[in-house]
């Protein structure tokens, strides 16, 4: 099945060749158009016209030529082996954050990108692995090269304030490409740098920080422990406060016939595609969904009394999104079933002792199955059952057997089909780093629906409104239509709690 995609033509001006990478740093004029929003890109100079909010956004980004970050001091060369978790078909894609800084009078006179820039090359003298490249072995094991290459740098300027983005920082972020420029040769999973980072600043003071991350290598919360450690630095430490810890054998699986999985992964099941729900990205809309104090009480509202203390807002917010998608998307058969993957992670699991320092991807994707029908005839209370027994049944043992599973099947991709994939990053502490200009105004998943296959995934992302009101952010990929009636489900849910950001949600054309 092909993904429709836009393509920009370009014509490369000259090429760097590292070991087995051509990455192109300079490329000449590209022309985007896609609805909403107009690119005009010259030389290392972007023209956008965007929609933020519901009024049009015009500003120009004017990039320097990228440039490789090395690690400040010499580091060891080696092979690193990723875990079995790291290296599955499902984590093989390249994930974008999104980070906004306001203008800090105190750090007047300090450039951000030049900040960020050293603290990174220092921070990467203790996360040389990021540094490296990805090389596939035998059996498409995957191993870090640690060659100190680098990581990839870009910074920008914007004539643009921060206040122009609108009240309400959320996904899905206008000229999102422009923020976060997609080098030539820098997105391939293997043989290419595994950060890309963007450092834009605006013409008030603050800027905005932006990352794309190989997810073979960390998870959100490894993730964070990098960015918090160049934050340390560029703010005056000397190492990290949290010194890294590889041990990526900690999730390894064992061959067959010792290591054959011990329990049942549903979330692998091979399922054919009868009705053809992959879904063209160019046909996609992204819109964000916000859920603060009201809006929870009032999906609570409909549990029975037995479930509503006793389930975790995570729950109810993936079940009620799981069923109102499953509706949205008007299943033609509804006897096929239909998936929710939760993302739950081993960090502060019980059961779990990780090393603190531990960033590579630790976490699993437990799966509730339901049919079309179920979730369209039982109340969101059943949703919210099944989704909690799923989560129960995470433990040490259900990892070491995925790890088993997938070393035993090839390193298989979950499945997508008719599945919805959600992951909660409220926790993950994005909008708390800080490179010496305070916490993030909006930190975190630049978007909704990223991942080998487009539109199957969401991020429950912590949020304050412009009036205050903290809460949580779930960006939505879905088609037009479908969208829509996602959206008039979720109001008809919280009825009359529905907020002022809820109505304010902005969809624009994806231009993945």
């Amino acid at each position: 099945m092909q993904l429709a995609a836009y393509i920009f033509p370009s014509k490369l001006l000259y090429i760097l060749s590292f070991t087995n990478t051509n990455i192109s740093l300079a490329s000449e004029p590209r022309t985007a158009n896609c609805e909403l929003r107009t690119a005009n890109c010259e030389l290392r100079t972007a023209n956008c016209e965007c929609m933020a909010a519901s009024s049009p956004l015009r500003f120009s980004v004017r990039r320097a030529k990228p440039v490789l970050v090395a690690p400040a001091a010499p580091t060891p060369r080696e092979l690193k082996r990723l875990s079995d978790i790291d290296d599955q078909e499902g984590l093989r894609f390249q994930i974008p954050i999104i980070q906004f800084y306001r203008h800090v009078s105190s750090m007047d006179g300090r450039d951000p990108a030049s900040v960020v820039r050293d603290a990174l090359a220092r921070s990467l003298v203790f996360y040389y692995p990021f540094a490296g490249r990805l090389r596939e072995g035998d059996g498409r094991k995957i191993f870090v090269d640690c060659t100190g290459e680098g990581v990839l740098f870009i910074e920008a300027d914007a004539d643009v304030e921060l206040e122009e983005f609108g009240d309400s920082l959320q996904p899905p972020f206008p000229c999102m490409e422009e923020l976060l420029f997609d080098v030539d040769g820098s997105s391939a999973v293997l043989d290419a740098p595994l950060l890309l980072i963007q450092v834009t600043r605006l013409r008030c003071g603050g800027f905005i920080f932006a990352l794309r991350l190989n997810h073979t290598m960390a998870d959100a919360a490894g993730l964070v422990q990098l960015m918090n450690a160049v934050g340390e630095l560029a703010r005056g430490a000397v190492a990290p406060r949290v010194l890294p810890v590889w041990c990526r054998e900690i999730f390894q699986g064992k061959p067959a016939p010792t290591g054959r999985p011990s329990l049942a992964h549903r979330e692998y099941d091979v399922v054919p595609n009868t009705n053809a729900t992959i879904i063209p990205v160019d046909e996609m809309d992204h819109r964000s969904f916000f859920f603060g104090p009201r809006e929870l009480a009032a999906l609570r509202r409909l549990l029975p009394p037995h479930l509503r203390r006793a389930t975790s807002t995570f729950e109810l917010l993936a079940a009620c999104i799981w069923r109102a998608r499953t509706l949205a998307l008007q299943p033609t058969n509804p006897d096929e079933e239909y998936r929710i993957i939760c993302v739950v992670s081993a960090r502060g699991h019980p059961g779990f002792d990780l090393p603190a320092g531990y960033y590579g991807n630790a976490f699993a994707f437990p799966t509730a199955v339901a049919t079309a029908r179920e979730l369209r005839l039982r109340p969101l209370a059943y949703a919210v059952e099944i989704v909690k027994k799923t989560k129960s049944h995470f433990s040490l043992d259900y990892l070491r057997s995925v790890a088993d599973f997938l070393v035993a099947k090839g390193r298989p991709h979950f499945t997508v089909v008719r599945t919805y994939v959600v992951s909660d990053v409220t926790r993950a502490g994005f909008p708390d780093v800080d490179f010496g200009w305070g916490k993030a105004v909006y930190g975190g998943p630049a978007k909704g629906g990223v991942g080998a296959i487009p539109g199957v995934s969401s991020f429950f992302v912590p949020f304050v409104s412009a009036s205050g009101e903290k809460g949580i952010v779930v960006p939505v990929c879905l088609p037009a239509a479908a969208m829509e009636r996602f959206s008039r489900e979720i109001e008809r849910l919280v009825g009359d709690e529905i907020g002022e950001e809820q109505r304010k949600a902005a969809s624009i054309r994806s231009t993945l």
